[in-house]
Parts: C-alpha cells; structure tokens; sequence
C-alpha cells in the first residue's frame, strides 16, 4: 500500500486515478484548487485544497500526509485558451509544477508520474508518434508540458527524483459504475459536447473546419478511454515504486478517428441524431494525431482494451445522464 499525493485529482481524469488507487489498496491524497475541479468528485480519500503556487500550502500538505509518490495532473489544458492567453499556462503548468517538485524535494519524495501530452509533438500527419518523435508544439499547452518534461530530467540529474511521463491525446469515457465523470465549466471536448448536442441539452455542435486534407475534412484525433488511461498511471507508479529507471510512454490506440466520425458513433449508440454545423478553424488546432502505444505494452505491460469509440460514448453517455456534478 502506498499513499499517493494527486494534484488535480478533483478533475476528470485526476479523480478517475483516485478511484483506482483506492481500488487497488492504495490511499490517494487530493490536492487541488477546484478552479476546474469538483468537491463532489473527491470520494476516495482525503482532500486538501490548495494552489500548486502556493508553496506554503504545498509543504503544509507534504509535511501531514507524508507521500510515498506523486502523482501530477494539475493543469490547465484548454487548446484554445492556450493560444490566447498564454501567460495563464507558462505561470499555471509550468511555475506550479516548479514548486511542487520543490516541495517533493524538501520533503524526500522522489517519484512522480506526470501527465504530459502528445501535443508536445505538435502537428506530424502521416505518422504514427513514438516517444522518439520530435516536439515541435503549436501552443503554449504543448510547450509549457514540454518544459515540464525537461525540468522533470534536469531534477532527475541534479537530485535523483524519478518520474514517468506519460503522453496522450483525446482522454474519453467515464467510470462504468457512474460515480465519477468528465464534467468542464464550460465544456471545451467533443465526445461530451456531442452527447449535449444529441440530447437536447446546448445548441448544436461546431465542427471547427472541415477543409483539412483528411478523409472527411475534419480533424483526426486519438481517442483512450479514461479507465485505461489511469490503469497506465498505475503501472506507472507501480514502476517506480519496484526502483526502476525514469521513462516516457506514449498512450493511444494507433489509430484514429475524425470528428464526423465521432458524431456518426454518437448518433447509433445513442439512437439520436446530432446537430452539427461547420464554423471556421481554430487557430492551433493539428490535422491528424495518432499516438502508438508499443513501448507501453512491451514495458507495462498495458494495453487500451476499453477505447473504442462506442465503448466511451457509451460510459460517458452513462455518466451524464446523472447531470454531472454540482458542486
């Protein structure tokens, strides 16, 4: 058993991991804002609210809880926000994480896993991303997790702390049972935004472009299931908890799917239709990203057997009709 200090763990994917730390006999510890975060997300172990700037507040949680390893989603992640005010997620991502491995530091912790993305990849069309793919991201979200990257190796240089890295795209899906979910004020990604649209709930959906030079026009992206993407944290930490050596995997399916195509899987599993019109692109967004996953399953042993597209509208759809948090 061990305990396990997750920052944004009162968001979608940070109270998803919670769970299945608490599943798998571990005790997560939430540390997070709720800036973005949900009070009622947090139901498998204790929450401790705090900023990931506030250094004090981060000793104070370190020195109570005494983790044995970290776990770190807290970011902002908002493509088009990261575009237009860069500044938020330089100072957020990067300045935040800064003093958290400060705090890790000063308290004798030295593993962490880290959600970073495949974005720091930036746009590459006609491959599929390996960890030896070069980062060349089209925004400050990409960048600021690639900084993140590199200070996570100059830490590791200069005091020892292990980390593993995780990169992915599109996270979808939500907890079977429907106790947790994907759930953003406003909501920014497509497979929730679909499921609004079909029910009723918003306007309808906005393809933003469908001139690309892809199949349909429209944008592909790599989709993982939220339960697989946590199931890789765990190994993950699991990893390094056995005294192994810092790495980064890649976490997707090798394959994907456009946002037609997204909305044409939405219509026959929910037996909807989905209003959609076309608006114009937005600034940062890449045309074509698909991740492979090979050194995760030859290393961790992992493998994304729940991300096919009707099995996370299927779990998100689950989850929404709960009308997602309220607090």
């Amino acid at each position: 058993m061990a305990k396990v200090l997750v920052t944004g763990g009162a968001g979608y994917i940070g109270s998803h991991a919670c769970k299945a730390l608490h599943r798998a006999g571990h005790i997560p510890v939430t540390y997070d804002s709720l800036v973005t975060g949900w009070r009622d997300a947090v139901k498998f172990g204790p929450l401790e609210i705090g900023d990931l700037n506030d250094r004090g507040r981060l000793d104070e949680v370190f020195a109570e809880h005494k983790p044995d390893a970290v776990m770190h989603f807290g970011a902002l992640s908002s493509v088009g926000e990261a575009t237009s005010h860069p500044g938020r997620y330089w100072h957020n991502n990067v300045m935040g994480s800064m003093n958290l491995l400060d705090a890790m530091l000063a308290a004798g912790v030295d593993k962490i896993v880290f959600s970073s993305t495949c974005a720091t990849y930036g746009e590459q069309d006609g491959v599929v991303l390996t960890e030896e793919s070069q980062q060349m991201p089209l925004n400050s979200y990409g960048a600021s997790k690639r900084a993140v990257e590199d200070m996570l190796r100059d830490y590791e240089m200069a005091h020892g702390l292990k980390s593993v890295r995780f990169r992915y795209f599109n996270v979808a899906g939500a907890d079977p049972e429907s106790e947790i979910g994907e759930f953003h004020n406003p909501e920014t990604h497509l497979i929730p935004l679909v499921i609004f649209a079909a029910l009723g709930r918003r306007a309808a959906l906005t393809v933003h472009g469908d001139d690309y030079p892809t199949r349909d026009g429209t944008c592909i992206r790599d989709y993982v299931h939220v339960m697989d993407l946590v199931d890789a944290h765990l190994r993950g930490m699991d990893w390094l908890l056995a005294g192994k050596e810092s790495e980064v995997f890649n976490l997707g399916t090798g394959s994907g799917y456009s946002v037609r195509e997204v909305i044409e899987a939405a219509e026959k599993v929910l037996e909807r239709d989905v209003p959609a019109n076309t608006g114009p692109r937005r600034i940062g967004d890449a045309v074509t990203l698909v991740s492979g996953s090979v050194k995760a399953g030859e290393m961790l042993g992992w493998s994304p057997d729940r991300s096919t597209l009707e099995h996370m509208i299927r779990d998100a759809y689950g989850w929404h009709q709960r009308n997602g948090y309220e607090s």
